[in-house]
C-alpha cells in the first residue's frame, strides 16, 4: 500500500537529522583517527612507560579515551556490555569513583597488561559500536546522544594535547646521549619578538563572563556571569626566555623572598634552578624539545614553568625593572576581557603548524599569542562559577570535583586543537605542574 509523498515537515526533519549524524560521525573519525596518528612514530617500549604519576602512558590514554565512550555512551545507550569492557574497565577507568574501583594512577606504567595490541584492538570494538549506535539512535534521544558524544570528543582532544606533553617528559628521562626526538617539527621562526615590553590598557567595569558564543562548552565555562574589573593593563606579549634567563642571572631561584612558601619549599625539595627542559651545556643553554634537543631561542615565549615560578619572576620583575612596577600575573577575568576585545589577529600557533613548540610574538596591534604558544598561568584558583551546574550523572566528576587547591590557565597551547579552545576556556593544573606546555603574561594596575 502506498501513502504518497511523506509531509514536508517530517521530509526536512529527516534531511536535518541526517545531516547532524553525518557531521557528528565524521568528527567522531576525524578525532579518534588523530590520537592514532600521534602515535606512528612511538618504539613499543614508549607505549609503557609512565615517569611520574602525572604522565600516564601512551597506551593508557589510547584504552581510557576508548572505555570513556563505552562507559558513558554505549552502556547507557543500551549497546552490549561484553566480557572486554568488563575485563578493562578496572584498568582504564581514570578517576571516576561513582564507576566503581581502578587501578592506582602511579601504577599505569607497571602492568603488562593488557598489552599495546590489545588495546588497538578494544578501540576497533568500540568504534564499530560507536557508529551502529550512531545509525540506530532514536530521534527522541537524540539530543541527549549527541551532548554527551561531544563531551567524550573534547574529552579526547584533551588527551591528544596530553599525549605530546607526557611523550615530550617520556622521551627526556633517556639517558642524554641515548635520547632520540619523537619526530620532526616546522622549528621556523617566523616573528622576532620586540625586544621591550609594551602595555595594553583596559578599562575596568562591570563585564560579563563565561561562554557567551554559540556552541558547545563544558560544564566549568557556565554560567554567564558579571563580575566587577578594576582598570588594568597586560603586557603585549609573553614573557620570553631572554627575560627570565635575567631572572636566573640575577639568582631568582636563590631569592626566597621573591617565593610564595609552597613555591620555595618546591624549590629547595625539586632543585629546580632553571625551567624544566632546560640544560645548561658548557656554558650554553639549550632546550629539549619534541624534535630533540637544540640551542635555546632567546625570543621565544619560556614554557614548561610552574605557577610558582611564574609569580616570583612577576615580583623579580616588579622589583627590578621600573617600567614593571606592581607587575603580577592577571587573573583569569582579567585575561578573558581582554582576550575579547583587544586580543592582535596574526595566526595563532596550535597543533596544526607543526611547531609543537612555542614561537617568538609577532609585531602587531593589540596583545599578542593570547591563543596558542604556552598556556598562561593567572593568579586564580580554580572554583566555580556563581550558580555552576556540573553535567549529570557520573560525568559531574569531570570537573567540579577538582576545584581545589588548582590554578587556572588560559588560552591553548602550541599542541592544543585550533577547535577545541575558546576565549571562555578554563584549563587548571596544580600549582607545581611544569610538564605542560606553561608560560606567563604580567599584568599591572592602572
Amino acid at each position: 500500500m502506498s501513502y504518497g509523498p511523506l509531509p514536508i515537515p517530517i521530509v526536512v526533519f529527516r534531511l536535518v537529522n541526517e545531516t547532524f549524524r553525518g557531521l557528528l560521525q565524521s568528527d567522531f573519525r576525524r578525532v579518534r583517527q588523530a590520537s592514532q596518528a600521534m602515535c606512528r612514530p612511538l618504539s613499543d617500549e614508549a607505549y609503557r612507560l609512565q615517569p611520574i604519576e602525572d604522565v600516564s602512558p601512551p597506551w593508557w590514554n589510547l584504552g581510557h579515551t576508548s572505555w570513556f565512550f563505552a562507559r558513558n555512551v554505549l552502556q547507557p545507550f543500551g549497546c552490549e556490555w561484553n566480557e572486554t569492557d568488563r575485563d578493562l574497565e578496572y584498568v582504564l577507568n581514570s578517576y571516576y569513583v561513582s564507576l566503581g574501583t581502578r587501578i592506582r594512577r602511579d601504577r599505569r606504567g607497571l602492568v603488562t597488561r593488557p598489552t599495546t595490541k590489545e588495546i588497538y584492538h578494544y578501540r576497533e570494538s568500540v568504534d564499530e559500536r560507536i557508529e551502529r549506535l550512531l545509525q540506530q539512535i532514536a530521534p527522541s534521544r537524540w539530543a541527549e546522544f549527541e551532548s554527551v558524544m561531544r563531551i567524550g570528543l573534547n574529552h579526547e582532544q584533551q588527551h591528544q594535547e596530553l599525549f605530546y606533553t607526557e611523550i615530550k617528559f617520556i622521551l627526556f628521562c633517556d639517558p642524554p646521549r641515548l635520547r632520540q626526538p619523537y619526530r620532526k617539527c616546522d622549528n621556523r621562526l617566523v616573528a622576532s619578538a620586540p625586544a621591550a615590553q609594551e602595555w595594553i590598557d583596559l578599562p575596568g567595569g562591570l563585564h560579563e563572563f563565561g561562554h557567551r558564543e554559540e556552541g558547545w562548552c563544558w560544564d566549568n565555562e557556565l554560567p554567564v556571569h558579571r563580575f566587577f574589573l578594576n582598570d588594568f593593563a597586560l603586557a603585549k606579549r609573553l614573557v620570553t626566555c631572554r627575560e627570565y634567563l635575567e631572572f636566573i642571572e640575577d639568582g631568582g631561584y636563590q631569592r626566597p623572598l621573591v617565593w610564595l612558601d609552597n613555591g620555595w619549599k618546591a624549590v629547595e625539595q625539586e632543585s629546580w634552578q632553571s625551567p624544566l627542559y632546560w640544560e645548561n651545556l658548557d656554558g650554553e643553554w639549550h632546550i629539549w624539545t619534541l624534535d630533540g634537543l637544540r640551542p635555546l631561542c632567546p625570543d621565544e615565549p619560556i614554557c614548561h614553568v610552574s605557577f610558582y615560578e611564574a609569580d616570583a619572576f612577576a615580583r623579580w620583575k616588579s622589583e627590578n625593572d621600573s617600567a614593571c612596577r606592581g607587575a603580577r600575573l592577571p587573573t583569569e577575568r582579567e585575561w578573558e576581557h581582554a582576550a575579547r576585545h583587544v586580543a592582535g589577529t596574526t595566526r595563532a600557533n596550535f597543533l596544526d603548524t607543526g611547531a609543537l613548540h612555542p614561537r617568538p610574538a609577532a609585531d602587531e596591534a593589540g596583545l599578542a599569542q593570547m591563543r596558542g604558544d604556552a598556556w598562561e598561568w593567572t593568579s586564580s584558583y580554580y572554583e566555580a562559577y556563581p550558580g555552576y551546574r556540573p553535567f549529570a550523572g557520573a560525568l559531574a566528576e569531570y570537573n567540579g570535583k577538582f576545584m581545589d587547591n588548582q590554578r587556572v590557565l588560559r588560552g591553548g597551547s602550541c599542541v592544543s586543537e585550533r577547535n577545541h579552545i575558546r576565549t571562555s576556556y578554563r584549563n587548571f593544573w596544580s600549582p607545581t605542574t611544569r610538564f605542560q606546555f606553561t608560560g606567563l603574561r604580567l599584568a599591572i594596575d592602572r
